[in-house]
């Protein structure tokens, strides 16, 4: 669990208040957490079982398996906790897709996968609640503008190329909600 960053609430608004738990927020590698820092030094204190967080946490991450998740871990007063985990970033979930380890050094020059667009409305559809847009298509055309960063063509094409596609409606069959 390297360069992971850790958030340590109380729940308490100002010095005084009286808490009503305890919020770790964290991003954790896939199926690898692990007990040392962040996560163990800020749930240790906390008087619950670290181990069992942990494997709570590889249990649910398993299958973003090398991509970096958000979790978010909360422990009531009476030491029991749940752990929430949340949607990779949408490049990574690309990068998975399409079986990169990273992405294109140079995206406007070189293109370093493709993605089909079936992928992308799978996407579209994992991160419908982190999304700005309110319908497929446009959720869709922001996973496409991500490919744009990454060097990742989408159906063969550039992702820019797509785009009057998607608007003209040749791929309405697919983007159907």
């Amino acid at each position: 669990m390297t360069h992971a960053e850790c958030y340590l609430s109380t729940g308490a608004s100002k010095p005084g208040d009286i808490t009503m738990g305890e919020v770790v927020e964290v991003l954790v590698s896939g199926g690898k957490a692990t007990a040392g820092p962040p996560l163990g030094p800020a749930l240790g204190p906390l008087g619950i079982n670290v181990k069992a967080v942990v494997d709570e946490i590889n249990s649910k991450t398993s299958g973003f398996n090398g991509m970096q998740v958000p979790v978010i871990v909360t422990v009531d007063d009476k030491k029991n906790f749940t752990v929430t985990v949340g949607i990779p970033p949408t490049t990574a979930l690309i990068m998975k897709e399409v079986g990169l380890a990273k992405g294109s050094g140079e995206p406007n020059l070189q293109k370093v996968g493709n993605l089909p667009l079936e992928a992308a409305v799978r996407i579209a559809r994992m991160k419908a609640d982190d999304m700005i847009s309110y319908d497929l298509k446009n959720r869709v055309k922001e996973v496409i503008g991500t490919c744009v960063s990454v060097g990742v063509t989408v159906e063969g094409m550039d992702p820019k190329e797509i785009f009057p596609k998607i608007n003209a409606g040749e791929y309405d069959s697919i983007l159907a909600e």
